[in-house]
């Protein structure tokens, strides 16, 4: 029984991956019988010359040994699933309780913290492939039914990308003309119909609030409201690592199809080495905010010296209205010759 195909599903874009080929189109999970658990049986072929490529990215000495196969990031083959569903791209999405066995040997799933639920990603398969134009690549399937919701398979040949190479896109694609941003503090500080109060500055940080340096290359999403910006390097070198692409302004999605670089605030670093912070003014203009030189004034502690006066040999004390006072000073000859002259 073949599977039903779903040309028309569409997978979201991996921004660190160039997808070089389709080796199975979106192929649906389709579920036999009433039981829970069930399980569907894919199978694709390579063509010698992606044999050949993939296997370009073995090490000599592993292909004469016929050990384990080491791969650089030139080449991969990727296994994605999700929902069967044609209105718009799709993020990878597993069902419950997937289980991937590819030629006979189970894939190792990446899961979450908690270890309750697995990660929904691509998986590489790369290393689990016969690479033989004549020998089948199987893959097993193992899921839990669900009644209303469908899945669907699919396989691609990869490139992966890194960090640098994406920016180097971002610098020849995505740099938005100056007289944008223009418009946009116009807008922002203009006089709003009906208002009676105008703004008249709007401050804004040359610094970027992920690596906490000065910006080097200024971008935000075209989608984000908001002026500032953050650091195109550092921002792709953290979605490198981990893939969220939240704007770290506004925490809304900052896809890297939507990251622009602001050539208004290339010519204000270019402009202010020294500044980090400006100030935006209504007709689209700006100028630097001096940065407070802050002073301590450590002042020196006062130490009072007092000196207890030196013990007389005779102390009189005049009290009034007050009890009496003994004397302690005189001796008991003193007070003997009072007592007999009383």
């Amino acid at each position: 029984m073949s599977m039903p195909l779903h040309p028309g599903v569409r997978f979201k874009k991996l921004p660190y991956y160039d997808v070089l080929t389709v080796l199975m189109k979106p192929t649906s999970l389709v579920p036999k019988g009433k039981n829970r658990f069930q399980k569907s049986l894919f199978a694709f072929y390579l063509t010698p010359q992606q044999a050949e490529d993939i296997a370009m990215t073995m090490s000599t000495r592993d292909i004469r040994k016929g050990t384990k196969c080491e791969y650089t990031v030139q080449l991969q083959v990727q296994l994605r699933l999700c929902l069967v569903e044609t209105s718009c791209e799709q993020a990878d999405n597993f069902p419950p309780n997937i289980c991937v066995i590819v030629n006979r040997k189970r894939v190792p799933l990446v899961t979450s913290k908690s270890k309750k639920k697995v990660y929904d990603g691509p998986i590489t398969i790369t290393s689990l492939l016969e690479f033989h134009p004549s020998q089948l690549n199987s893959i097993l399937v193992t899921w839990s039914s669900e009644d209303t919701v469908r899945y669907c398979l699919a396989v691609f040949l990869v490139c992966p990308l890194t960090s640098d190479t994406l920016l180097k896109r971002l610098k020849v694609y995505g740099t938005r003309h100056p007289d944008h941003t223009r418009a946009l503090i116009k807008g922002k500080l203009g006089n709003a119909p009906g208002s009676e109060i105008a703004a008249t500055g709007l401050r804004v940080s040359l610094m970027c609030p992920l690596g906490k340096m000065r910006l080097q290359i200024p971008c935000r999403a075209s989608t984000c409201t908001h002026l500032q910006c953050y650091d195109a390097k550092t921002f792709l070198m953290m979605n490198e690592q981990k893939s969220t692409w939240i704007c770290p302004v506004c925490d809304k999605t900052a896809f890297f199809d939507q990251l622009i670089i602001d050539g208004y605030f290339l010519e204000i670093i270019c402009a202010s080495p020294e500044c980090s912070e400006i100030e935006f003014h209504p007709d689209g203009n700006w100028s630097p905010l001096e940065q407070p030189i802050e002073t301590h004034v450590i002042s020196s502690p006062v130490v009072k010296v007092t000196t207890k006066p030196k013990p007389s040999s005779t102390s009189t004390i005049e009290v009034t209205d007050g009890p009496d006072i003994i004397d302690l000073t005189l001796d008991s000859s003193d007070e003997e010759g009072e007592a007999r002259s009383s």
